[in-house]
């Protein structure tokens, strides 16, 4: 016999449940419909444009590109460029990777550090450097001067120079993760082909270089998507050079304003994101290969002596890092103090008068510094909540619906620069048909165009902290009564707040130098950091241009101390608890 009380409770409870499944469904759609229209609309909005024609076939802009001259010239300038560059990165990569983590060469932290360098400091930057180092009147010339013949300093305008500086602006990315997965590799397999007769060279070739292939190619690949990617080294040496790649030839599409020019920007960023996505498959397919069975803990520890030969190899690789990482920084620093550029570095020649300019004359300068800083941490901030509740969601609930949003948020930071910054243009012109909110042409399309691009760093960031939390210990909380605000408070902030700080400050940044989005996207009134030194460089104010570099890269070193600091500070504070 049923129990009616019985009967009525489970109805009761079955109405209080409607609200909540309607909330959590419309929850789900809002969180739908915001990651379409900001991370996946824009793409969409950038590939129909270019096939938009008035009159032919929907290809034709395609088939007019390709008919032109010009067109194969900038694909075969990309090419050439993106391969050497990418071939150099993997050389100095491989080989310091091999050498740090394998020999017993001293202070290996700071070995790192020197090799992390150019990485860190923004791309455009690291290019002002050399090409003051390496001027006519720069610090090389300088020493070639006392050497007998008329040696010249290598002339960076050129496509010699643009591999050079893309290769050693992203060798760090194959030198990190080939460190990564060398020092995985079980010794055990290198001492089984020693022990059996064969040479160091038979065990590398055999064991330790099959081995780190995916790692190797996985870093390869990075710096094949960064050297494609990257704007600021061919604009700061290619424009002048008259030498075009596809990301240099979108921004003249745009700025030029000639006929049909949206349509041809479109037009070549889909060749140019066709290429990276393409790029970004392979790489991660090479990366769930790699990862498979990959159990090993990281032996740090040396596994060859270099003997007599250390001190000769330690000199050789601290002058090499020196020489590329440190040298050029101070020759751009040396160029900021000069009083008129060309002039001999003398004593009388120096003066602080461009450092005053930059920091206290130019009111734009103080404008685009304030919204640097508005907008980055505007867009850490904004990354910081939405890209931990997508990490979240996503590794908790390990669904479909997870995974799509991963993948959407990940399209944009996947995608060249200029690709996004055409793409944000066509959306936020019209995002309806016949309504202009006024968004472009403001400093609100940059924020939009900052957090779309970048929150996927936050969402790998925050996926990284927490999967080193297990679920169980949620459960805990849960069966102790802990509400979801208690349970974040008390248990999941704690934990997560060093991966989840790190994943901001990277956002942070990256956002605060950022070129490529704002060279295309920016207006009078929304100038940025990035967007000023681009300009004073191209108008020839090279001495305002390394000044501001200068304070950039000053003011960029003393947050890593501080984020260093707040690390060290924290993790102290736990051991005492």
């Amino acid at each position: 016999m049923s129990n009616p009380l019985q009967g009525r409770r489970e109805s009761l409870s079955s109405f209080f449940s409607l609200p909540t499944k309607l909330t959590n469904r419309m929850w789900i759609g809002l969180t739908l419909f915001l990651i379409f229209l900001l991370f996946v609309w824009p793409i969409v909005r950038l590939a129909l444009l270019s096939f938009s024609v008035e009159e032919g076939h929907v290809f034709s802009n395609y088939f007019l590109i390709f008919q032109e001259a010009r067109t194969l010239r900038v694909l075969s300038n990309t090419f050439i460029i993106v391969f050497g560059s990418t071939i150099l990165s993997l050389f100095l990569g491989v080989s310091l990777a091999w050498i740090v983590g394998y020999s017993d060469i001293r202070y290996k932290k700071i070995v790192s550090i020197l090799v992390m360098l150019p990485f860190i400091i923004p791309s455009y930057i690291v290019t002002l450097s050399w090409t003051q180092f390496m001027g006519n009147n720069g610090m090389f010339a300088k020493v070639l001067s006392f050497l007998p013949g008329q040696l010249e300093p290598l002339n960076l305008y050129s496509y010699t120079g643009m591999i050079i500086i893309l290769g050693l602006s992203h060798y760090p990315l194959v030198f990190l993760l080939t460190m990564s997965i060398i020092k995985r590799i079980p010794r055990e397999l290198e001492w089984a082909v020693r022990s059996s007769g064969g040479s160091y060279w038979t065990s590398f070739r055999k064991v330790t270089l099959p081995l780190a292939l995916p790692g190797i190619a996985s870093g390869g690949l990075l710096a094949f998507l960064a050297n494609l990617d990257n704007f600021g080294i061919p604009a700061f040496l290619g424009i002048p050079a008259n030498i075009t790649v596809l990301s240099t030839a979108i921004y003249q599409e745009i700025v030029g304003f000639g006929p049909n020019a949206f349509a041809r920007a479109a037009t070549f960023s889909v060749i140019l994101g066709i290429i990276a996505l393409l790029g970004t498959l392979f790489q991660w397919l090479l990366l769930k290969r790699g990862t498979q069975g990959d159990t090993s803990e990281i032996d740090s520890s040396p596994r060859f002596a270099l003997g007599r030969y250390r001190t000769a190899v330690e000199v050789s690789l601290w002058s090499f890092l020196i020489f590329i990482s440190i040298v050029p920084l101070f020759s751009m620093v040396g160029s900021s103090l000069i009083r008129a550029y060309g002039l001999p570095f003398a004593l009388e020649n120096l003066t602080f008068n461009h450092y005053q300019f930059v920091l206290i004359e130019n009111a734009k300068i103080k404008g685009a510094i304030v919204n640097s800083l508005k907008l980055a941490v505007g867009t850490a901030f904004i990354c910081l909540i939405a890209g931990t509740a997508i990490a979240y969601y996503r590794l908790r609930k390990k669904n479909s619906f997870g995974k799509w949003m991963e993948v959407s948020v990940g399209l944009p930071y996947a995608l060249p620069g200029t690709v996004l910054a055409l793409a944000m243009i066509l959306t936020w012109m019209q995002p309806i048909p016949g309504w202009n909110p006024g968004i472009y042409g403001s400093i609100w399309i940059l924020f939009i165009a900052y957090v779309t691009r970048f929150m996927i760093l936050q969402v790998r960031g925050s996926m990284t902290a927490m999967s080193q939390i297990a679920p169980s210990m949620e459960e805990a909380a849960h069966v102790s009564g802990a509400s979801g605000f208690s349970k974040w408070r008390f248990i999941m902030l704690p934990l997560l707040l060093p991966g989840l700080l790190s994943g901001a400050f990277l956002v942070l940044l990256t956002a605060l130098t950022e070129l490529t989005v704002s060279a295309l996207l920016w207006s009078s009134g929304s100038e940025t950091i990035g967007l000023m030194i681009f300009n004073f460089e191209q108008a020839g104010y090279t001495t305002y241009s390394t000044a501001f570099s200068t304070v950039i890269v000053i003011t960029m070193l003393g947050l890593a101390l501080v984020l260093l600091g707040c690390q060290k500070f924290y993790e102290k504070k736990v051991k005492s608890v």
